[in-house]
């Protein structure tokens, strides 16, 4: 399958904007959704690879190793003063610590060795090109709170075949959970114990429970209007948690997650585990969330409608 030229032009989604910082964006996308910045070797849209159900399988729990691998070497580092680095030289605040850094090279050399001939995204060291099927990493998604010794981070890991990704896990070393998902179906799993995974649904947005990781990403004034107008509706807003808010949506402890500035990395690992547990993700303007930008996730398929209703309005 070749992707319509519109999804298939050579951008990459900005990354998250840090505080006081605007987004790293400096062009839109061409299909008129959130903004993009062009860049020398990008991750993009592609022609759709080919995964049977058995490869799938396989690649399902290479994921869950890779992950659990990474929590290996992160975990002597949390909660030990790890070192850090402020990745944006010209203001704003954006940190790596050692231990991302070496997560990242510890699932990178695990895909070298089993898949040489796939390609891999990830947060530290950037894209590495393949054979159209992708690994999508971040090696710890909330390093903030990682550093500062609190559990919403984890580990992300997904696989893209060139449309959308087609599993992803989210691993929490400390707690030993696993958030595990394929877009047909989802479960959580610590230690030996598993479970299926489901959203809940809500009335209505005025019933919804909503969560985003900070007020401070919405970094332009039609994005900040547009939040803003959406948390005044909703029955309340939990801020904080980064990853861990759209494993509670999957888990069923929230209704709806919005946040803007995202990147691939960020969300793709998320997707088939909120859409196996029978929820919606998409960009706030109903479009494909694969490459990051203004995220909306929701357990409701009418709350997610009206949620974009009003985030549109108020743009």
């Amino acid at each position: 399958m070749i992707i319509p030229a519109a999804r298939a032009a050579p951008y990459e989604v900005c990354s998250r904007a840090s505080e006081g910082v605007e987004p790293l964006c400096d062009n839109a996308r061409p299909d008129g959704g959130s903004p993009l910045k062009q860049q020398n070797h990008p991750f993009e849209y592609a022609a759709q690879q080919s995964v049977s159900s058995e490869e799938a399988a396989g690649y399902l729990e290479s994921a869950i190793e890779m992950a659990r691998r990474a929590g290996e070497v992160i975990l002597p580092h949390f909660r030990n003063d790890p070192a850090v680095e402020n990745k944006h030289q010209d203001g704003g605040y954006d940190p790596v610590t050692v231990a991302d850094r070496a997560a990242e090279v510890t699932i990178r050399a695990i895909i070298a060795e089993r898949y040489p001939q796939h390609g891999i995204f990830g947060e530290e060291q950037g894209f590495q090109p393949g054979n159209g099927l992708t690994w999508v990493v971040d090696p710890i998604d909330g390093t903030r709170a990682f550093m500062t010794g609190m559990l919403h981070w984890g580990v992300l890991i997904a696989l893209f075949d060139g449309v959308e990704p087609v599993l992803g896990v989210m691993h929490q070393p400390f707690t030993d959970e696993f958030w595990v998902g394929t877009n047909d179906s989802a479960d959580y799993r610590r230690g030996v114990r598993s479970r299926q995974l489901s959203v809940r649904s809500v009335a209505s947005v005025a019933d919804a429970v909503m969560g985003s990781t900070g007020p401070q990403f919405f970094a332009t004034p039609n994005a900040q209007t547009a939040f803003n107008a959406l948390r005044e509706e909703v029955r309340f807003t939990r801020f904080g948690g980064d990853c861990y808010l759209y494993a509670g949506l999957a888990m069923g402890q929230l209704d709806l997650v919005v946040e803007a500035g995202l990147n691939a990395y960020d969300i793709q690992a998320l997707m088939p585990i909120i859409r196996g547990a029978g929820g919606i993700v998409t960009t706030w303007d109903g479009g494909d969330a694969s490459m990051g930008g203004q995220i909306i996730a929701a357990g409701d398929a009418e709350v997610h409608r009206a949620a974009m209703a009003i985030l549109g309005r108020a743009r």
